[in-house]
């Protein structure tokens, strides 16, 4: 599909085993297995309400596991100390649903606040890192804006420049494309693809946008809410036609392409 398709043979970034997502009595998904490859674009996908969100949150560490286990290049994250938590949790970028920027701060300010909170690089050097990530997500001279002073596109890139303040080895999206016109997001996945490709990260998005999904995903996991489990995982283009009739259903639309074939030939 893309230049990952070499990357994507890497290493297993993340390995998920046996994972069951519960809010006390209440099972979200159960017995989830899978794995993400080095260097791939991996899309969680499903339904409205299946539990995408909450299985990043997982894969972030912002919730534990009522059952199973998490692995980060191959450490036990689950059961990690806080401190080795911590370590590893410093190689993540995330980019949540809003672009979630501080109002009160300017553009420069926000991208900024990782390397403020994480480093000890001066204030100098802070200043020319944040140019760079600005102008790599195509915001150059936009450092003193406010986020309200500019577009919903714009301030999700915004949040993608602080994302990668770090340079991180894992990027996260959750629903990235929420609230964006079809051409802004496109143009952001264009943008996720170039960062990918520039930095060598690995990229964990959460979506239902199918033109997404098709267009830049080296393989998607999908959730599905009425077995509370997941379903095919693997290459888009090769999922439409899976074994499995709730993948084939939502990646066609609604439509299932093996019984429409089925009832022309009656």
């Amino acid at each position: 599909m893309n230049d990952a398709s070499e990357n994507s043979k890497g290493d297993d970034v993340f390995t998920v085993k046996n994972l069951t997502m519960a809010y006390g009595d209440y099972v979200v998904m159960r017995d989830l297995n899978f794995s993400i490859k080095r260097g791939e674009i991996f899309f969680i996908m499903g339904g409205s309400g299946c539990g995408k969100s909450t299985l990043l949150r997982h894969l972030i560490g912002l919730i534990k596991p009522s059952k199973g286990e998490i692995f980060f290049e191959g450490r036990n994250f689950t059961e990690a100390s806080e401190d080795e938590k911590i370590e590893m949790i410093r190689k993540f970028g995330v980019l949540y649903q809003g672009g979630a920027l501080w109002t009160s701060m300017t553009l420069a300010e926000n991208v900024a606040l990782p390397l403020r909170e994480f480093t000890n690089i001066t204030a100098r050097e802070a200043e020319d890192i944040v140019d760079l990530k600005l102008a790599l997500v195509g915001l150059n001279g936009f450092g003193a804006f406010y986020p309200a002073e500019i577009s919903g596109g714009m301030c999700k890139r915004a949040g993608l420049a602080r994302a990668i303040a770090l340079d991180p080895k894992v990027l996260f999206f959750d629903e990235p494309s929420a609230g964006l016109d079809p051409i802004s997001s496109h143009r952001l996945d264009e943008l996720i693809v170039q960062l990918r490709d520039s930095m060598g990260a690995t990229v964990i998005i959460v979506s239902h946008e199918l033109a997404s999904i098709f267009d830049i995903a080296d393989r998607a996991l999908f959730l599905n809410t009425a077995t509370k489990t997941q379903g095919a995982i693997g290459a888009p283009k090769e999922l439409l036609n899976s074994e499995d009739r709730a993948v084939r259903v939502f990646l066609n639309r609604g439509v299932d392409p093996l019984e429409k074939k089925e009832n022309k030939s009656l």
